[in-house]
Formats: C-alpha cells, structure tokens, sequence
C-alpha cells in the first residue's frame, strides 16, 4: 500500500495510490484526516483503506491533486549520521561505535514538489539523498528480531543541510532544521510491499547530474538496529521519521563544491518507493514573519 497526506479542493486527508489514482477517504469514519492519527489507529484503519482500494469507488487522478509530505509534522524527527562507509571515507572521520543521532525540527518538512529555499543567510545548500522509515506503533525497549513489526513504512528523505550553520553547534541541528530543509515523500510505502529494506538502490540526481549512486545494503547500522538503540531511551511513538544516513557524492565534498543553486533540482530515486523530486529557489520575500 502507498499511502498518502493529500490535498483536493482545499480539504487535507489520507489516501492510497493505485496506479495513477489517489484513493480518496473523504467521508469514511473509521479513516482519521491526518497520518499520524490514521497510523496510531492501527490494522483498523489499514483494513478501511484496503477496503477502499478493492472497491475503487472514490478515486481522484493523481495530477488533480497536491501531495503533501505523507507525515506533515513528525512528532520526532530523527536522522542518523555517518552510516555509510563511503560517506565516512569521504568526510574523513572515524566510524563511531554507537549510532549517532541528530534532530531536525519538524517545521522543516515539505513534499514531493514543493521548493528547496536557498537561504539569504548562506550559500552553502547541500543535499543527502536517504531512506526513511516511520514508525508505526508506540513502542519502548524494541529488541532487533521485532523492530520490523514497529515499521509504519519507509519513504524517502532528502536531509537538506546548510553546511555553515551546520558547524555552529556539535548537534548539527540548526543546520539540519532550516525552513524546507526536510522533503519526504512522495508516499509512504508499507513493509508488505517493499521487499528487503537493506538491498534497495538509492540515486541522487542535480538536474540531470547523477551525484549519489549506492545500495541501502551499504549501510551500518541498518533500520531494525536503529529502532534497538533509540527506543532504549526514549519512547517512539506513530508517525516519528528516522532517517538512515546517506551514502558518498554530497556536494560539500566536490571539487568544486556542489551547493544546490536556484534554477536547479533535487531528484532522488529508491528502488521500490519512487522519486522525490524539488526544485530550488531564492528564499521568498513572504518568509520574513514578525
């Protein structure tokens, strides 16, 4: 199943993708509006969607409406660093014993489509194409043989960094967490319909440029290990995003240096998900709020 955080006529709901169709859920009283209510609602919820989906009654093309990031505003939003060998090599760090983990702030999130801002304060506008997963059921102390049962589905993350800010601070949040640095999308695709999360390619293109080509198998620390560690010290709840790193060919580490610039785009593509497309433009004038 492909779910989705979508908008028609003004009105914002979850869906599923069948093909080029969004099955709608207006009107069905055992769907919630939002994702996070409708995965905290669990096999019922799934069950009244899948109904949808065999009957096919209330369907809307794809192209008549907006996606939205299929988890708008994340209770936690968790990114794991390093966790590509070949990333590690590139940056010249030492690989950590330990999962390393950094916050984005949920107010960074947007969807397939939606503009990228290249911030007025900086021009050092980097991306990380990376898998995501969400988390699907409140869950504490999760041992590794059961993570997968936790799994909501997997998306994927483009972990936009302005690499100056970045520095300011060892926790790399406020570099992580601009506004728009967080595309997810364009959907959420549940574990049933994605095989093996470890062995899926991810690519990044700028424009036409392919900058980032490697496996999910390359990873670390892979995502049944993350859920082990993390939800040993905090509890992680429907609808949480955790990020697995992203592998060699960010642009900080190119000669020259490889900044998103306007004009350009942002394309990343896992084998079994789909694309999650961006394009880049000038920080709006509308953004200065006060």
């Amino acid at each position: 199943m492909k779910l989705v955080t979508f908008t028609h006529n003004n009105q914002t709901r979850v869906g599923a993708v069948v093909n080029n169709t969004v099955i709608d859920s207006l009107g069905c009283t055992d769907i919630p509006i939002s994702m996070i209510e409708f995965l905290a609602a669990g096999s019922k919820a799934l069950l009244a969607m899948q109904h949808l989906i065999n009957h096919g009654k209330k369907t809307i093309t794809l192209n008549e409406v907006k996606l939205n990031a299929p988890v708008p505003r994340p209770g936690k939003y968790l990114g794991i660093s390093l966790n590509y060998a070949d990333h590690i090599a590139e940056t010249g760090r030492e690989q950590s014993e330990y999962p390393s983990f950094f916050t984005k702030q949920s107010s960074c999130v947007i969807g397939s489509g939606d503009a990228i801002h290249k911030p007025r304060i900086s021009d050092k506008l980097d991306y990380e194409g990376e898998l995501a997963f969400v988390i699907g059921k409140r869950c504490r102390h999760v041992p590794v043989e059961r993570a997968h049962q936790v799994i909501a589905g997997f998306t994927i993350a483009n972990d936009v960094s302005i690499r100056d800010w970045q520095m300011h601070s060892p926790t790399m949040m406020i570099g992580k967490s601009f506004d728009t640095c967080g595309p997810l999308g364009p959907w959420l695709v549940t574990p049933d319909e994605l095989r093996d999360p470890h062995n899926l390619s991810i690519k990044t293109w700028i424009d036409d440029e392919l900058r980032q080509n490697a496996n999910t198998r390359q990873m670390i620390f892979n995502c049944y290990e993350m859920i082990a560690y993390l939800s040993k010290a905090m509890t992680l709840e429907p609808g949480d995003v955790i990020t697995t790193g992203t592998p060699s060919g960010v642009g900080v580490k190119m000669q020259p240096r490889g900044y998103m610039k306007p004009g350009q785009t942002a394309r990343i593509e896992i084998e079994g998900i789909g694309t999650l497309s961006n394009p880049v433009i000038d920080e709006p004038e509308h953004t200065i709020i006060y």
